[in-house]
């Protein structure tokens, strides 16, 4: 399908899923497609419904999955039906058909923006950035107009948004920030691109030119996936020991630990909506009429009962207004008591923006979550450890399906993820003959066809990899075996790494001593003292060495007053690991590494980071 299928309409496809795919469960069926006819204007009869879904469900299970939909793509885009699915979508409310935005569409490709969205984002930044003085040159954004698509051109927005999802990610020293020409600009692309790229966004068909330029569609994916990584920071089992007041009878924290965050936003909306009989089984029509978000904050409003927390009353009278917008409007008025009047205004409750509504939840969660975690409640969770954010942030970077949440607790159990990641890292899969598609059905939830998928995933391992995995076998992923998994995973990415370095050098392997003997000599030739030995080399954890290699690729992009030289202490090395980490990013390396990584001298990302300075350098030459 890819030598079919552009990037660009693969894109295009999963933006139009989503859309139809408004209980976000990863299937389509058939009330949902007939909704969405219906919501437009255009209804279509049931008959029609079912011989649009009998071209697609290949499988007979009455459901689409995203794979299917790709599948026949091809086929049906000179089909009727298709042609008024695709002018349903680009008539449904809040959505503006815009031409072709890069070079691949510039054929004739349309792509569908919210004017929603714009409006949301763009009052989010005003509200979140409004006393950075960094930003001034930019804010207010006005909401109403292309404004927002113009204020992230020079990368400074970029960079402050996604130090708000994941603090510290840039270090602030290495924005610039005044009197910025185009290539300053495309310093601070760069950064803000390699950065969302290390926070786990999926920034492949992204480039700084495209930000630069201002191309409506890619800024509000970009700006959606940095902002939805900060909504989700919390609501996460592992780090919020309250959520245990969500747990059902019966259910443990393991199990638990293996929903979404989007299906923990609406467990804990229906934990506080229950005592009045209410439940949410999704962020659009269950919400259109405002009574389930009335309720909502008359149940989470403070009480009083905490110190330095004033009482908050809701005023519920609004629930008896007939018409649903200022019915909407009203109820926003009593969330702005809460502080949490942001991304949705009355329009976008009453016509149910699924990812909108999603993101007024999930800020209400963060500010007002009125859980407790009960007594005597056992707690047996480990927080991620640094090792596990940083595979699964490059994963999700890649853009695998679907986005990975957790390493052990069901995200990789039936290896999808990683036949994805097997393919991107240039081992083919056999993907029609050897590999089980979901919906997995049968015992246990298709317990056998994912352990089948798991097998081979050893099995393309250790005969087309030549990974070394002794010890591991199919059953190991499918438990989701901490160590195991990770040996694999590790050698995916070591192996995803070096593939950046093909046809690089005088025809050598890419491996470790090419790259220590390149980092000597590019250090040498540019004149500077430093070297490494190897990855373990105990001077890397000053950073020095790797502050040097930088400057040596982009002459004089060190700033070396803001480098401590002698005397260390960890607080020192702290801070010039982040400097160095930023300063990679920032010359184009895609670096995954942390700062902890170079301060402790971890081998494997010290390594990680050495190649991506190499393929950066190498360009270069």
């Amino acid at each position: 399908m890819s030598e079919q299928v552009s990037a660009e309409e693969i894109e295009e496809m999963r933006e139009s899923f989503q859309k139809i795919d408004v209980d976000g469960n990863g299937y389509i069926c058939a009330s949902e497609l007939g909704d969405l006819f219906h919501e437009v204007g255009t209804p279509l009869p049931g008959y029609q419904i079912r011989e649009l879904l009998q071209k697609l469900d290949r499988d007979q299970d009455s459901h689409i999955s995203f794979e299917e939909f790709t599948a026949v793509f091809q086929e049906l885009k000179d089909d009727r039906a298709t042609s008024g699915f695709r002018k349903a979508l680009n008539k449904k409310e809040g959505i503006v058909a815009i031409g072709g935005t890069s070079e691949i569409s510039s054929e004739g490709t349309q792509h569908s923006i919210s004017e929603q969205e714009r409006f949301a984002f763009a009052n989010y930044i005003n509200a979140s950035l409004e006393k950075d003085p960094d930003c001034k040159h930019v804010l207010p954004i006005n909401p109403n107009t292309s404004d927002l698509f113009k204020a992230v051109a020079d990368g400074i927005v970029l960079c402050k948004l996604i130090n708000m999802s994941v603090p510290d990610t840039i270090d602030e020293r290495t924005i610039n920030k005044k009197k910025l020409t185009a290539f300053t600009t495309q310093e601070n692309l760069n950064l803000a691109l390699n950065s969302a790229s290390a926070i786990g966004c999926q920034v492949v068909n992204i480039g700084a030119q495209d930000l630069k330029e201002g191309k409506p569609h890619l800024v509000l994916g970009l700006l959606w996936q940095i902002i939805k990584i900060g909504l989700f920071a919390n609501i996460d089992l592992s780090r919020n020991e309250a959520m245990s007041a969500l747990l059902e009878e019966g259910e443990s924290l393991e199990e638990m630990m293996k929903l979404n965050p989007e299906e923990l936003l609406l467990r804990w909306a229906n934990f506080h909506l229950k005592g009045v009989g209410m439940s949410l089984s999704n962020f659009s029509g269950d919400i259109k009429d405002s009574k389930a978000y009335y309720y909502l904050l008359d149940q989470i409003a403070p009480d009083g009962s905490k110190e330095d927390v004033p009482r908050v009353q809701i005023d519920t009278s609004g629930l008896y207004e007939q018409d649903l917008r200022k019915r909407a409007e009203s109820m926003l008025t009593e969330a702005d008591h809460l502080g949490c009047r942001q991304f949705v205004t009355a329009t976008d409750v009453v016509t149910g923006n699924a990812k909108l509504n999603m993101a007024f939840i999930a800020t209400l969660f963060n500010k007002h979550p009125a859980l407790t975690k009960p007594e005597n409640q056992e707690w047996n969770l480990e927080s991620e450890s640094r090792e596990e954010r940083t595979f699964r942030n490059w994963m999700n970077s890649l853009g695998v399906s679907p986005y990975v949440h957790h390493l052990f607790y069901g995200d990789l159990q039936d290896a999808m993820v990683i036949l994805q990641l097997y393919e991107k890292s240039k081992v083919p899969v056999d993907w029609n003959s050897r590999v089980n598609h979901p919906p997995f059905k049968g015992v246990g939830g298709g317990h056998l066809k994912k352990m089948e998928n798991c097998s081979y995933c050893v099995e393309l391992g250790k005969e087309k990899a030549g990974f070394s995995l002794v010890g591991i076998g199919g059953q190991d992923l499918y438990d989701g075996n901490p160590t195991l998994t990770l040996a694999l995973v590790w050698q995916l990415m070591r192996r995803y790494t070096l593939n950046l370095l093909e046809n690089l050098g005088d025809g050598e392997v890419a491996g470790d001593d090419l790259i220590v003997s390149w980092v000597n000599k590019t250090l040498a030739e540019a004149g500077k003292t430093s070297s490494i030995k190897s990855f373990k080399d105990k001077e890397i954890s000053t950073s020095l060495p790797v502050l040097d290699l930088i400057d040596a690729i982009q002459p004089r992009s060190v700033n070396f007053e803001l480098v401590k030289k002698d005397n260390f202490t960890d607080e020192d090395k702290l801070d010039n690991a982040k400097y160095a980490i930023s300063m990679s990013r920032k010359i184009g390396a895609k670096v995954y590494a942390l700062p902890e990584d170079l301060v402790e001298v971890n081998p494997k990302m010290v390594m990680t980071m050495f190649a991506c300075l190499m393929g950066r350098g190498m360009k270069r030459a």
